[in-house]
């Protein structure tokens, strides 16, 4: 079985999407969208708008900032996420967002052609606060590689 890189991160934001200190986030979301998008290693993301009932219905915050996204690789993913526009963005993560105190971003392998739900990121974000990263969810720091998902898959 084949594998690609699901991610998913969250953020609990500050201020109301039209309030003008959540501007410099606000009026940078579709340039970055379109970026990952054109990223050589994207497959596909979680498409929103400002607004996402779900996933702030999954995770029970009313402010809730969603994505995910699959790529190819994890080299793919880490280019976009620390190499590109996107960085700078995330430099400023503070100056928007209400620190957390459990994980607002977890990895993990996915099979090719499917498609990660709102449920499973949670289930990931969950598994990674409560057992640190495991092959079922991990971090940059601590990537599992696929061939050890494969043989978890495969028994």
């Amino acid at each position: 079985m084949d594998y690609h890189l699901a991610q998913v991160n969250i953020a609990i934001a500050r201020y109301a999407c039209d309030d003008p200190r959540f501007a410099g986030f606000v009026d940078n979301l579709d340039r970055v969208y379109d970026l990952a998008e054109s990223t050589p290693g994207f497959v596909w993301r979680h498409l929103t708008v400002n607004e996402d009932a779900e996933a702030k219905q999954v995770f029970g915050e009313a402010n809730l900032i969603f994505n995910m996204s699959v790529w190819e690789t994890q080299q793919a993913l880490r280019e976009f996420v620390y190499k590109s526009k996107h960085a700078s963005i995330l430099r400023q993560r503070g100056d928007w967002f209400v620190p957390m105190n459990r994980p607002d971003f977890a990895l993990w392998w996915q099979p090719v052609g499917e498609i990660p739900t709102i449920v499973e990121s949670r289930h990931r974000l969950e598994c990674l606060q409560q057992a640190g990263p495991t092959e079922d969810a991990f971090t940059f720091r601590n990537i599992f590689e696929v061939p050890l998902a494969q043989e978890i898959a495969n028994g």
